[in-house]
C-alpha cells in the first residue's frame, strides 16, 4: 500500500494515459501477489496450529486408552483381593487419565486457535486496499 502511495505521488501530470494505465496494472499485479503471499503465510500458520491440536488430542486418546487398561487391571486385581496391587493400579490409572484430560484440553485449545480456516488478515487487507482504490478513483 505504501508503494502505491509513493508511486502515485511520483507520477507527474505530464505522463500519458497509456503510461498511467501501465503503472496501475503493475501496481495491481504487485498488490495481488503480496495479498496472496499474506494469505498463504496465514493459512500455513493455522494449519500448524490444527496439526498440533490434532496431535495432542490423539496423544490424549492414547493415554486415555492406557488409563482405561490400568483401571481394568485394577478391577481384576481388586477381585483377586490383593489390596496393595489394587491401590497401585488405581493410582496409576487415575494419573494416566489426568494426563489424558490435560492433553485433550490443550489440543482443543490449539484447534480453536486454528479456526476459522480463512485468512482473515489477508481478507481485511484486501478490503482496505479496495476501499483505498475506490476512494482514489472517485477523486
Amino acid at each position: 500500500m505504501n508503494q502505491l502511495k509513493a508511486t502515485s505521488q511520483a507520477a507527474a501530470p505530464e505522463q500519458s494515459t497509456g503510461d498511467l494505465v501501465k503503472l496501475v496494472t503493475e501496481q495491481v499485479s504487485l498488490l495481488v501477489r503480496d495479498e496472496l503471499k499474506l494469505a498463504q503465510l496465514e493459512m500455513g500458520g493455522k494449519a500448524k496450529q490444527a496439526g498440533k491440536g490434532v496431535g495432542m488430542m490423539g496423544g490424549g486418546g492414547v493415554v486415555a486408552l492406557y488409563g482405561v487398561a490400568c483401571l481394568i487391571a485394577c478391577v481384576i486385581i481388586a477381585i483377586s483381593h490383593s489390596l496393595q496391587a489394587w491401590l497401585a493400579a488405581l493410582i496409576v490409572g487415575a494419573a494416566l487419565l489426568a494426563v489424558a484430560a490435560v492433553l485433550a484440553v490443550l489440543g482443543r485449545s490449539h484447534m480453536r486457535k486454528a479456526t476459522p480456516p480463512v485468512p482473515t488478515e489477508a481478507v481485511d487487507s484486501v478490503k482496505t486496499d479496495v476501499a483505498e482504490i475506490r476512494e482514489r478513483a472517485h477523486r
